[in-house]
């Protein structure tokens, strides 16, 4: 394994992020779950490339892989076999403690289900990120006011979760997934527990704001209202990314 420290990883990082457009590359991804009765194929052989700007939408039946994708490309679980790369570097060469890194700078998660804590305010939900590493610096600060401002919450900058709907409490989730200007943004059912107006909102500033950021965008979901406003889709079928139909 190769043995990158956090801070040199972070020296290539700022390189990698000072390019025009990130990319990601996955190739050949294949993983499997072991149960009692049988070894489970979740994906088989799973390629697909994108450049900043991008954004893709996977969609598929519950149990066909797209979480388990997600969190391949994510750098959460490591693959039986095959490749991800995201602006030339494959997180699962590093050591734990770097790949943790990597996935802090380099990747934004977006939940259904928020992951918000109740404790904390709008704008110290939106520098977690940037405080699991220690403290806020003033830049970031800055940066966590004005995409707290572009997800329209400026004035519910001291409130808590509770205090917010549920649309709102998405934007929040939103914002922190993109405080640390990842290469990649990652969305599991970003509008699942929304209703549809409020659905079709947060699809459009999500989309937004990944265009203004110049970040890689990949959502898995089931509705087709979201998946239409991506730039292509696929749909995960027997393991395997197809070209709808």
């Amino acid at each position: 394994m190769n043995e990158t420290s956090p801070q040199d990883l972070g020296d290539q990082v700022v390189a990698s992020k000072a390019d025009a457009s990130h990319r990601l590359v996955v190739e050949h991804v294949a993983k499997s779950f072991v149960t009692p009765a049988e070894t489970l194929q979740v994906l088989h052989d799973v390629c697909l490339s994108l450049v900043g700007g991008q954004s893709l939408a996977v969609i598929g039946p519950s149990g066909s892989g797209k979480t388990t994708l997600l969190q391949i490309m994510g750098a959460l679980d490591q693959p039986d076999s095959g490749t991800v790369k995201i602006d030339d570097q494959d997180p699962f060469l590093l050591s734990e403690s770097a790949r943790a890194w990597f996935r802090n700078e380099m990747i934004g998660f977006v939940f259904q289900d928020h992951h918000l804590l109740p404790q904390l305010s709008v704008i110290e939900n939106v520098l977690i990120p940037a405080v699991a590493r220690g403290s806020a610096t003033k830049e970031q600060v800055e940066r966590a006011d004005d995409l707290v401002e572009a997800v329209g919450l400026a004035d519910r900058r001291s409130h808590l979760p509770t205090e917010l709907s549920g649309g709102q409490r998405e934007r929040v989730a939103i914002a922190r997934a993109l405080l640390m200007n990842p290469a990649l943004l990652l969305a599991d059912e970003p509008t699942g527990n929304l209703d549809s107006k409020t659905a079709a909102k947060v699809s459009e500033l999500l989309l937004e704001l990944q265009q203004r950021e110049g970040t890689i965008l990949i959502a898995v979901t089931h509705s087709n209202q979201l998946a239409a406003t991506m730039n292509e889709t696929r749909v995960l079928v027997d393991g395997r990314l197809r070209t709808p139909d």
